[in-house]
């Protein structure tokens, strides 16, 4: 009897033992991150003053709109170098999304989307050889004219989609972090 208890002792204690595997930790979660503040700077290649953009939404989902702001007017025919910058200016002192934009490149993608305005250019690219769009080139239309440019991050895009690498956002897929839309002027 003595070696019975002693045996189902073992047994219980065995599998026990067993049940607690690592098997059921979760897998870490990437979270998603906050960007309250989308910048993009647009500095003309033959000098003079940088054409800035900035969507600054410090109540995110709240009710109050995104303050937008448009430093100037774009000159017809300029090409400019770009750059974005993302920021959570919720946190003090405020995070740099930029630089997790940066190091997870193969997740995210920039698109511009706009109609006449001119033609925009990649001007970094990921681990794979696919665009990212934390730098860019820009052409401004040759006439004048005006109208939206909306500038998106995509995190998880199908770069390999359909004319997705030539900043083609409708087979891109993914999910939106951050996105403004801008009315701006060609002159």
């Amino acid at each position: 009897m003595k070696n019975f208890k002693t045996l189902v002792l073992a047994l219980v204690t065995i599998v026990s033992l067993s049940a607690c595997s690592n098997d059921d930790t979760p897998a870490p979660v990437n979270e998603e991150e906050v960007i309250t503040t989308l910048t993009a700077t647009f500095t003309p290649t033959a000098g003079g003053a940088p054409v800035v953009l900035t969507s600054r939404d410090l109540d995110g989902d709240g009710p109050n709109a995104p303050v937008k702001t448009v430093s100037g007017n774009f000159a017809a025919g300029m090409a400019y170098t770009g750059t974005i910058t993302f920021l959570n200016e919720l946190a003090s002192p405020a995070d740099n999304i930029t630089e997790e934009v940066h190091e997870e490149a193969t997740d995210h993608q920039i698109f511009f989307q706009q109609s006449g305005l001119g033609t925009f250019t990649y001007a970094d690219m990921d681990a794979n050889g696919h665009p990212v769009g934390l730098n860019f080139t820009y052409t401004a239309a040759a006439t004048g004219t005006n109208g939206n440019l909306t500038i998106t991050l995509i995190h998880l895009p199908n770069k390999s989609g359909a004319n997705v690498a030539n900043g083609d956002i409708t087979n891109a897929g993914g999910g939106t972090d951050a996105e403004a839309t801008f009315a701006v002027t060609v002159e």
